[in-house]
Formats: structure tokens, sequence, C-alpha cells
């Protein structure tokens, strides 16, 4: 089910979110719908407050950028359950970018090469990773 998102200047947007944990009823629906509603949107990324859940819960799927311009793109679809970052480093670099919650514009955004963070994957499983590039 594709679910409506929430514009910019909404008050979920900026509000502290829940941590979720394995007793959460239907989260696995709510993930389902997340990726649909970013398919629909054409977007590579979601985060509950932007369908309206105060939730520490974010998807990717980077697979859009693997074009004839990045053939060698490795492709990141990922869920994303109570994420922190422990750190984030490398040479910082720019990119192009949008945000479902604020249809239309584009805007340069910095970001640093490498992201290491923890988090807990779909059946609450704890992960450790450093992320490089377009998936951090």
């Amino acid at each position: 089910m594709v679910l409506p998102i929430i514009a910019y200047g909404s008050k979920v947007l900026r509000k502290s979110c829940d941590e979720i944990d394995s007793s959460h009823v239907g989260l696995d629906v709510l993930i389902k719908n997340m990726f649909e509603t970013m398919y629909a949107a054409s977007g590579v990324g979601l985060a509950a407050p932007q369908i309206n859940k105060s939730l520490r819960l974010f998807i990717i799927d980077t697979s859009p950028f693997v074009d004839e311009e990045n053939p060698d793109h490795i492709v990141c679809k990922k869920v994303f359950i109570n994420p922190r970052i422990l750190s984030s480093t490398g040479e910082s670099w720019s990119f192009n970018e949008g945000c479902l919650s604020i249809p239309d514009v584009r805007q340069d955004v910095y970001r640093q090469q490498k992201v290491t963070f923890t988090y807990q994957d779909e059946d609450f499983n704890t992960h450790t990773e450093t992320l490089e590039g377009l998936a951090a």
C-alpha cells in the first residue's frame, strides 16, 4: 500500500523518534508499505517520520544509481531499525539530492565519504557496518 508522504514543516519530521522492539505489531507490513511508497515516489530512501510514524526506522535502495555512468555501483537495499551513527570520516563530497518530503527541490548536500553505524535488521539482529559513497 502506498502511504501519504508528510511534507516539510510537519512536526513529526522534527520529533525524536521512538525505538522499535521485536514485539512491534505489523512491522513487516509497515516495511513492505514503505518500500512501495518509496518506489511510487521514485525515491531511494524513506524514513518512518516521512509517512507520519515517529519510529527509528528507515529504508534505502540505491539500485536507481546503476546506469551507464555508474556501472560498478554496488546496490544497497536495506532496512535500518534503531540506527545510531558511531562515526563519519573521509573527505567531504557533494551530491545533488532531493527529499520526498520536499518535492521538486534539489540541492547539493555535503557529506563525509564513510559512515559507521549500528542498527538492527528486520529480524532484530544487530549489525555494525561502514558504508561509503552513495550508500553512506
